[in-house]
This record gives C-alpha cells, sequence and structure tokens, in this order.
C-alpha cells in the first residue's frame, strides 16, 4: 500500500490538497482526519478491486450475509492502520507534517450502530470472517441517531440524541445506484392465472433503502475485503409538495419524508406505545427487504437462476429482529420468481441460518397480530400459511400431543412469535454458550428440539483478539509478542505458549508493570473527567455493561455497601485498598435499572466524600459506555465482574474481553463462565452463588423465600434498612422499587439467596490479591487459555457446521 513514510507523505499531501484545496496549515484536525481516511479508503478500493477480479477467475465462494440490528464496530482508523500494517508509517510520516495521529483518531466517533453485546459480536463476527476468507457481509441499519447518548446528571441517566453523523462518516459510500423500495400497509389483490394464485401489492407506501457500505478490512492481507451494508430510509420522492406549502400546510408537507426518515433514525425506538411498536416493527422489515432484494438481485445477476440460491448464499440471523427474512425470501421465490410453495420453502430453510441469544420472555419478541396483518399484508398471509403448514405436519407426526401443539405454533393468543418463525423457518438453530444451549433444548424450546433435534447446535461466542488485545492494549501485546513471537496474532491458540513463563519472575514483573500502567492510564481519564482519582495500586474491581435486573449490579451495590458498613465500624476490618468502577446503559424506559445507576452514584459520592475511605474505598460509574472507552476499561481491569443470576446470561463476551487482557474472573457458573472455568481451572477463577440446574428448581417449585435471607444475616438485613431509609438521600422512596423487588415480590434474580456466597468468595479474590506473585502468576495463565475464545474459532464452526462457506485463507495455505 504505501511503501515508506515518504511514499505516505507525497500521497496525503496529494490527496489532501485535492479534496481540501487549501494548504495543510489551514485546515482543521477534521480536516486532516477525514484525507487520511479518503485516501485508505481508496487503497482499500484498489485492493477490492484486484480481489474481485482474482476471485472471478475461480470458482466463486458461498456468500454469507449476516443480518443484525446492531454492529457495534467502534472507532476504524487505528485498528485498519495496524490490520493493513502501516501504522507506524503513518505516525512517523503524519510527524513529518506536524500532525500527531492520536489527535486524528479522537476525531472519529464511535458509529451508533449497537447497544451492547449483540452489536459487538455482530462487529468482531465481520472482523473474522474477513481475517478467515469467509465471503461475509453485515447487513444492518444506518441509524442516523444511534440508541442514545447517555450523561449522568444528579445521578440520574439522562438521554441525549448520539448524532455521530453530525460531521459525516468517511467511511461511508453511498450507493444510490443499488437502492430498493420496500413497501408497507396496502392490500393483496388476488387472481389466478393458469391454475396458479398471483398476488398483486397495491396501495402500498413505499420506502427507499439507500445502502452506505462500509469496507471490512482484513489484518495483514488487503485482498481479504468484506463489506458492512447499512441501509437508510429515505422518501421515493424527494420533491416537496408545492402546493400544500403554499397553502400553509407546512407540517402535512413535510410529514411523509420525516415519517420515512424516522425508520431509520433510532436504534430500538421506546415501544410502549403503538406508534413505537409499529416503528420497531418497519424497522424489521425494512432492513430485511431491503437486504433480501440486493442479495437476490446480485445472486440473479450472477448466475441467472434462483434454483441453486442455497448452495451460493448463506443468510444467518442474529436473533429474532431479522426473523422476517423467512417469510420474505418466501415472498420473493414465490410472487417474484414464480416458485410453487415446497420448492421456495426448502431453498428457503437451507439458507437461512438463526442464532438465540436469549432464555428471558421478554426478549424473544412477539407481535400483535393486528400489527403486523395491517403493516406488511403479504407478509402476514405468508407467515399464516406457514403457521398452518407447520400445524399440518405436527399432526400427522404427533397427533395426540395436545402440549407440542399448543408450544410450538408461529401464532398463538393473537401474537406472532418470532423465535418460533426462526425456529421452523431455519435449517440450524444455535446457542451461544454449552451451558445456554442446553438450556435452550431442555427448557426454553424443549418441544421445538423434540420436533427438530437434529437443528439444535452450540457455537459459543468469540471476541476478536486483534481488537481487543492487540490494538486495545498495545503495552501487553508487545511484551507477549516479545516473549512468543508474532504468531498468536494470527492463530490466538499460540497464546498458549505464555504457559513457559508462569515461574519466570522477571516476566512476571513486566506484566506487573504493564497493568499498572494501564491502570495508570485509566486512572488518569477518571481524574480528568470526574475529579477522583483511584489508585493504581489498588484492585480495580470492575463491572461494566449493560445495566439489567439480571445482570444484578445491585449485588455488586450490595457488596460495597458492606464493606463500606465495616469499615465504618472498624477500619482494620478490611484488608487492601479497592477501586470500584461501574459503567453501562439502561433502557430509556427502564425504570428499575435507571434506579440501580442512582444508587451506585449516590453510594459513591458518600463513600469517596468520606476522607476516612480516601486510602481503601473508591467508586465511580463511568458515563456513556461504548467501544473507545471498553478498550480503555479492559486492560486496566484486575477483576472482572461476571455475577449474572445462574441460566440468565446467555454467554458473555465482556467476559472473555476482560480475560484476554489478564483479569480474573468473580463470577456465577452462567454462559461462558463455564467455559471460561474449563480452560484456566478452580484455581484462577472465582465462582460463587447458585447453579442453573438450582435457579431452575427454584423456579419451579417456588420454594425460595427472600424474607429468610433478611431475617438471618444481620449485615444484608442492614443494607436493605439503609436503602430503605434517608441512608443515602433525603428521599427514602427513590429506591423503594429496588427494596420491594427483593422482600416484596421475592427476589426474582437471587440477589439475598446469593449475597453471602458472593462476600466470600470476593474475600478470597482480595487474599490472593494482595500476594502479587500469585495473582499475577492466574492473570498470565488466563491470558495464555484466552485463546480459545477468539472469534476466529467461532466463525471457523460457523463456516464449516452451519453455513457450509469456506475459510479461504486457512484453506489457500493448506493446498
Amino acid at each position: 500500500m504505501f511503501s515508506d513514510k515518504n511514499s505516505f507523505k507525497d500521497a496525503y499531501l496529494e490527496k489532501y490538497a485535492e479534496i481540501k484545496g487549501k494548504s495543510i496549515e489551514e485546515g482543521t484536525l477534521w480536516d486532516k482526519y477525514h484525507t487520511l481516511v479518503v485516501l485508505l479508503k481508496e487503497e482499500i478500493s484498489l485492493c477490492r478491486a484486484f480481489t474481485n477480479y482474482t476471485a472471478d477467475q475461480k470458482q466463486p465462494a458461498k456468500q454469507v450475509y449476516y443480518f443484525s440490528m446492531e454492529f457495534l464496530i467502534g472507532k476504524l482508523l487505528n485498528n485498519y492502520l495496524i490490520n493493513i500494517g502501516i501504522q507506524t508509517i503513518v505516525h512517523e510520516g503524519l510527524a513529518e507534517l506536524n500532525i500527531d495521529l492520536q489527535e486524528l483518531i479522537a476525531q472519529e466517533s464511535d458509529a451508533g450502530l449497537g447497544n451492547g453485546g449483540l452489536g459487538r459480536l455482530a462487529a468482531c463476527f465481520l472482523d473474522s470472517m474477513a481475517f478467515l476468507g469467509v465471503v461475509g457481509h453485515g447487513n444492518g441499519i444506518r441509524y442516523k441517531y444511534g440508541l442514545f447518548e447517555q450523561k449522568i446528571v444528579n445521578g440520574h441517566q439522562t438521554e441525549i440524541a448520539d448524532h455521530w453523523l453530525k460531521n459525516g462518516y468517511p467511511w461511508e459510500t453511498r450507493k444510490p445506484d443499488k437502492a430498493i423500495v420496500v413497501k408497507f400497509k396496502g392490500n393483496i389483490r388476488v387472481e389466478r392465472v393458469q391454475g396458479r394464485l398471483i398476488f398483486h401489492h397495491e396501495n402500498y407506501e413505499p420506502v427507499l433503502a439507500v445502502p452506505y457500505d462500509i469496507p471490512i478490512f482484513s489484518y495483514e492481507n488487503p485482498f481479504l475485503i468484506n463489506n458492512l451494508r447499512l441501509w437508510s430510509a429515505e422518501p421515493l420522492s424527494s420533491e416537496l409538495d408545492l402546493a400544500l406549502f403554499n397553502q400553509g400546510n407546512f407540517t402535512q408537507a413535510l410529514s411523509y419524508k420525516s415519517e420515512v426518515e424516522a425508520i431509520s433514525y433510532i436504534l430500538y425506538p421506546e415501544d410502549s406505545n403503538h406508534a413505537g411498536r409499529e416503528l420497531r416493527l418497519k424497522q424489521e422489515y425494512f432492513f430485511v427487504a431491503a437486504g433480501l432484494g440486493a442479495i437476490v438481485r446480485s445472486y440473479k445477476k450472477r448466475n441467472g437462476t434462483l434454483k441453486d440460491f442455497s448452495q451460493g448464499v448463506a443468510i444467518h440471523i442474529n436473533d429474532t429482529h431479522p426473523a422476517l427474512c423467512i417469510p420474505e425470501l418466501m415472498r420473493i421465490f414465490i410472487d417474484e420468481e414464480g416458485m410453487d410453495w415446497e420448492e421456495s420453502w426448502n431453498i428457503t430453510v437451507d439458507a437461512i441460518s438463526y442464532t438465540n441469544h436469549t432464555i428471558m420472555p421478554e426478549a424473544l419478541e412477539k407481535w400483535p397480530v393486528s400489527l403486523l396483518k395491517n403493516l406488511l399484508p403479504r407478509i402476514y398471509m405468508i407467515i399464516e400459511e406457514i403457521d398452518r403448514r407447520f400445524k399440518e405436519k405436527l399432526l400427522r407426526r404427533f397427533f395426540n400431543c395436545e402440549e407440542l401443539l399448543r408450544s410450538t405454533p408461529v401464532m398463538r393468543e393473537g401474537q406472532i412469535c418470532m423465535a418460533n418463525l426462526a425456529i421452523i423457518g431455519s435449517h440450524s438453530i444455535n446457542g451461544v454458550a454449552r451451558l445456554h444451549t442446553e438450556i435452550l433444548k431442555q427448557h426454553v424450546f424443549k418441544d421445538f428440539h423434540r420436533i427438530f433435534g437434529y437443528k439444535f447446535t452450540n457455537l459459543t461466542n468469540g471476541v476478536n483478539h486483534r481488537r481487543f488485545l492487540l490494538t486495545a492494549n498495545p503495552a501487553l501485546s508487545e511484551l507477549v509478542t516479545e516473549a512468543i513471537g508474532p504468531g498468536w496474532k494470527t492463530n490466538a491458540n499460540e497464546l498458549k505458549k505464555l504457559h513457559n513463563y508462569q515461574e519466570d519472575a522477571s516476566f512476571l514483573e513486566q506484566l506487573g508493570k504493564v497493568k499498572y500502567q494501564n491502570k495508570q492510564r485509566l486512572a488518569l481519564m477518571i481524574q480528568e473527567k470526574q475529579g477522583i482519582y483511584l489508585d493504581p495500586h489498588s484492585l480495580y474491581d470492575v463491572h461494566v455493561k449493560r445495566i439489567h435486573a439480571y445482570k444484578r449490579q445491585l449485588l455488586n451495590v450490595f457488596k460495597v455497601m458492606d464493606l463500606y458498613n465495616r469499615l465504618q465500624r472498624d477500619p482494620e476490618a478490611v484488608q487492601g485498598s479497592y477501586s470500584f468502577i461501574f459503567g453501562g446503559k439502561a433502557a430509556p424506559g427502564y425504570h428499575y435499572a435507571k434506579s440501580i445507576i442512582k444508587l451506585i452514584h449516590d453510594l459513591a459520592q458518600k463513600i469517596n466524600k468520606d476522607q476516612r475511605m480516601k486510602e481503601k474505598l473508591r467508586v465511580v460509574f463511568l458515563e456513556n459506555f461504548n467501544v473507545s472507552l471498553a478498550e480503555r476499561i479492559y486492560p486496566a481491569a484486575d477483576l472482572s465482574e461476571q455475577i449474572s443470576t445462574a441460566s440468565k446470561e446467555a454467554s458473555g463476551t465482556g467476559n472473555m474481553k476482560f480475560m484476554m487482557n489478564g483479569a480474573l474472573t468473580l463470577g456465577t457458573l452462567d454462559g461462558a463462565n463455564v467455559e471460561i472455568k474449563e480452560a484456566v481451572g478452580d484455581e484462577h477463577i472465582f465462582i460463587f452463588g447458585l447453579t442453573a440446574g438450582e435457579v431452575i428448581e427454584y423456579n419451579r417449585n417456588r420454594s425460595y423465600k427472600s424474607w429468610d435471607e433478611y431475617h438471618t444475616n444481620p449485615r444484608l438485613k442492614k443494607i436493605l434498612e439503609q436503602l430503605n431509609s434517608n441512608y443515602l438521600l433525603e428521599n427514602a422512596q427513590e429506591f423503594r422499587a429496588i427494596y420491594d423487588s427483593l422482600l416484596l415480590y421475592n427476589d426474582e434474580f437471587y440477589v439475598l439467596k446469593d449475597f453471602e456466597s458472593y462476600m466470600r468468595t470476593f474475600e478470597e479474590a482480595s487474599k490472593i490479591y494482595l500476594n502479587q506473585d500469585m495473582w499475577l502468576k492466574s492473570s498470565l495463565h488466563n491470558i495464555a487459555e484466552s485463546g480459545v475464545f477468539s472469534s476466529d474459532r467461532t466463525i471457523r464452526e460457523y463456516a464449516h457446521q452451519v453455513w457450509r462457506a469456506r475459510c479461504r485463507r486457512i484453506e489457500e495455505k493448506e493446498e
């Protein structure tokens, strides 16, 4: 791409003059950042052109399309410079032009394309697909405002618009010539032609879906380039209704444009009212219809026929949001291609696969029949037929099993069950951790497992170790490379070679220094933003993830309150020094989760103002947790809080990122924690609490009584009394909902039940931290065993077991 810094400088200056038309001295930081991205994109385009040319000379690879509502790709510039291998050249070349590369990197906004683990996982998967040479593309929505930017005001979460596109997004390329018309509402006219039913969609409301493409650039291989396609909703006609406007009906004249554009305005609009629910359903169909329309058009152009569609295309639906892929693909085959039902169904099922990400009932999407029927009349007819045919087959096979007939239909009690649709219409259904998959098979979808046992498989999640170790933690990456060579960057399993340094005092000392430097860096950032200094010698206990009752930030808060209570009684009651770091967003309408944030803030204020605690306890909440902030936090963490109620967390991926950076896990036997424990062994992880089986049994027999925990544990009783008094706030009712959830509503997520076990295990971890030699050995052990949680491993499994697609990078090496 660039052979040296001089060739880069020449190309950069030429590009700057071309697109900015002024001297570089006059330019803003944004001008300089924008120029660098445009230059890299053009170089990437040359590589892409070569890739497409060479691909045409060989047997075309199967195309994988990954449909997801979220793609949390974070900032791309630094990551891509590392992937391309020109970070040093660019840094030195810019320095000679008096430009600081870090200042340019800071100009980039985190792309507002996701919320949490679902979106970050999708981004990791795109990276690994590109690296492994799987021809795979993301398909999602180009949200104008993302989820929201979180501000903490007087301890309360406040949501403001995340206008990440305000300066444009130079990584994307608009493709208006590839636009697709998506149809909403209207009516279906049916006619019989030559013995065949023909369906005409009439009087519909058209929306133009315009694609924006972002290149997914592979690590150290410029010829493996994939694509993330994001769809933006635009009016079919951009012309203003001038007659209405001139009559003074300004709002009406502009309302159509506003209504259309709202489809791609914001991720997860509030759905507590009818308009919000309709908008969410519009979003889901919008990116499904646009994506499939483009895929079918492209496939027909290359192949002329759709008969072998599922041999050349794999469509993956990431959770139930894209489950409408199933009826929409059927619609295309039947209505636009003239295929019969059976042929269409066989191709559809063979092409589509589904990942389930939750066992929480409220997260298994259901749509009112009346809403879907009105908004998507033809899709409703197809879903109705899918349901009818499925019931017929079920009756023939299980004619006397009422339980199966009651639990598995797509349409039930006036609702359309999207998970049921996804299972029936896919050839593969996978969970994202071994425990999660077993719970799906034995409990959540046990009846479907009885019917379609052959469809169910497990594919444990993974994370991109090149992003969350190589890029996010350069000091640790350099230390690892010096010790075992660079092979781990392309083969994460080589991290196991670090076991050779388990007894190397010099290496462990360097590992300790790297961790200390990362903690210092985070501490300085927190001090600049909040005026609170966290001692890098203290144990950094970190709990950053979406705020939700089942993730049990509340249990962690109770731990901090208990430590504070003990230290107030006796300053020597707790050994060591602790910095508790929280972060995460609560959904705008989730008032309980917002109360947890307020509780953390008020507790932090009380502790941080207490001068007696200065050397012992510090508590901070980091607002607006996103990918960039995460890349600061993971390298600095000592203890990783993964304390969800057992059986509730599907997998978790934060646990893997912390592990790769040398943090030790404090967690329940939930999600991928189970497999982390198996990888590292009992002595290198801190496990506590009820098991998944015990939680499920308590839920079944309802024998748990939270009042018993309250009455038998004086420390816990004091915490709850403080929660329900003016101990933290003058308004004693502020946290009443939390108090009631634990005692009045019997502690659904077993916070009180697990408290004592949690405290014992935390104290065990604290004692080991005081022995830094022992702690560092465990830290190194975790890093060495983290390779199995690379998304490269996960994508190889998807490619071979689910998508039946080639990993060209590996195969070409083998050849």
